[in-house]
């Protein structure tokens, strides 16, 4: 079992719902993000997934888009993220997860990829691009190294490939809570109650739900049904809203805002 996948499942068995920051690499500079990482794990964060930047994250709406490539402009890349995350992983609590695109990791090469991302002290891998079917590519090394491989389930899987992807994933299962790309929204998305009792009537790993969370409320209301909560869109508004170096601060106030809604719950 992955540490990702010890921490989810001590968190389910304590009735806890879990909330997960999405942070970009290296945005808005390097320190800023590292302040940021530490805020996110002060404000009550359970898993910290970083984002690695990339020139066509097809996943990715307007606001992380723009987070990533401000970090390309910088000069960021896996192997400076993966040297960041080395840097952060002592000092804080939460379980690290990357997120990155194909390109990257097969110019880097899977296994010494797989070998880089333990040493930085990351314990997952969400790739938004690989297809289920193509994702047996990845998996073996990952695995080798103590990596969860975490799948993404969208709304238009049917009942079968909900089976297939759920059962295969490891830390939690990302369940897409709408089609389209990531971006804060004003609602929160409908019908998340039918797709996680989907999802969970597939797998005994823990579903967290993400794409479209943009306050607390939204958070707390998730939460009720799935085991955890990711935020992405909102925090990278907040960190470009304002002087860089306070942007720790607030990012940290809205997740401690988040965690407390989600514990009221």
């Amino acid at each position: 079992m992955s540490d990702l996948a010890t921490t989810t499942t001590a968190l389910r068995a304590r009735g806890k719902k879990a909330l997960v920051a999405f942070l970009t690499a290296g945005y808005p500079d390097d320190a800023s993000f590292e302040d940021l990482v530490t805020a996110a794990a002060d404000a009550g964060c359970d898993v910290i997934e970083i984002g690695i930047p990339f020139s066509d994250p097809i996943a990715d709406g307007p606001v992380i888009q723009a987070a990533s490539n401000a970090a390309l402009a910088r000069g960021v890349t896996l192997r400076s993220a993966l040297e960041q995350a080395a840097r952060l992983s002592p000092h804080v609590a939460p379980p690290l997860v990357g997120m990155s695109y194909i390109n990257p990791i097969l110019r880097m090469g899977v296994e010494a990829f797989a070998g880089a991302a333990r040493e930085s002290g990351l314990s997952g891998l969400i790739l938004p691009d690989v297809s289920f079917e193509e994702s047996g590519a990845f998996r073996p090394a990952l695995r080798a190294h103590g990596l969860a491989y975490i799948d993404l389930v969208a709304p238009t899987s049917d009942d079968a490939r909900v089976r297939t992807i759920a059962g295969a994933s490891s830390g939690f299962v990302y369940l897409v809570s709408v089609t389209g790309v990531t971006g804060a929204r004003s609602a929160r998305p409908i019908g998340v109650t039918e797709l996680v009792d989907r999802v969970r009537a597939a797998t005994e790993t823990p579903v967290y739900v993400g794409f479209g969370v943009s306050t607390p409320e939204h958070a707390a209301d998730v939460a009720r049904h799935a085991d955890g909560v990711i935020i992405g869109s909102r925090l990278m508004q907040l960190a470009a809203d304002g002087p860089a170096a306070q942007a720790g601060r607030r990012v940290g106030d809205f997740l401690a805002a988040a965690r407390k809604a989600i514990d009221a719950g």
